[in-house]
């Protein structure tokens, strides 16, 4: 009796230490990193997970894998600044550019004004005709086609997003067609273009 239960004991001590191969890369870490860090960080291996069990379907079949990783800069917080809505009035609805010929209706709807490293800067946010409750707002940076994908990364809100004031570029995420080249995806309009790098959110892919 005493033998078997060596052995009981042996093998839990040996469960408990291999569970940890398992942990996510965030979960390695989540002792060094700030509380918002972690919820970044947990975000992130949510997005891994869709991505690489190919569950949204959008990586090529031989990129499925159990244990893939996106690209992401280090979650930062000099990246995550506080805004001032401007909204449009009565705004103009145009043709948004794609790298297809598909031409997706939006309506200028507001402008988001921040400061990063003391510079004033400010993006449009855009509402998609056919989906109002969405909006949108690409982007292109200095990490453009070094760091970060080349045609430019995107940001979500909703309606209820822009009471909080919050900008997080730390969620900033790569066009479907980073990954694969049968999706057709919005080109950030010239006004979207910002004159400094960000070092935050989705890097390139490959």
């Amino acid at each position: 009796m005493k033998y078997w239960l060596i052995i009981v004991l042996a093998w839990a001590f040996t469960a408990c230490e291999s569970s940890k191969k398992w942990e996510t890369k965030s979960e390695s870490f989540e002792g060094e990193q700030s509380e918002y860090a972690k919820k970044v960080l947990r975000f992130r291996d949510s997005m891994d997970a869709v991505f690489y069990s190919g569950s949204n379907g959008v990586l090529p079949k031989d990129a499925i894998s159990t244990d893939g990783k996106l690209n992401y800069f280090t979650p930062n917080d000099s990246f995550r600044v506080q805004f001032k809505f401007e909204p449009i009035i009565d705004g103009e609805v145009f043709q948004m550019k794609t790298n297809t010929d598909r031409l997706p209706e939006y309506r200028r709807y507001g402008k988001l004004w921040f400061t990063i490293q003391k510079q004033t800067l400010v993006l449009t946010l855009y509402q998609n005709v056919e989906q109002p409750e969405y909006l949108f707002c690409p982007f292109k940076d200095k990490t453009n086609g070094k760091q970060s994908y080349g045609a430019g990364r995107f940001l979500d809100f909703k309606e209820k997003d822009l009471a909080t004031g919050v900008l997080d570029f730390n969620y900033a995420y790569n066009p479907y067609c980073a990954y694969n080249a049968n999706f057709s995806c919005p080109i950030p309009p010239l006004e979207n273009h910002l004159e400094i790098a960000i070092m935050a959110g989705e890097k390139a892919w490959h």
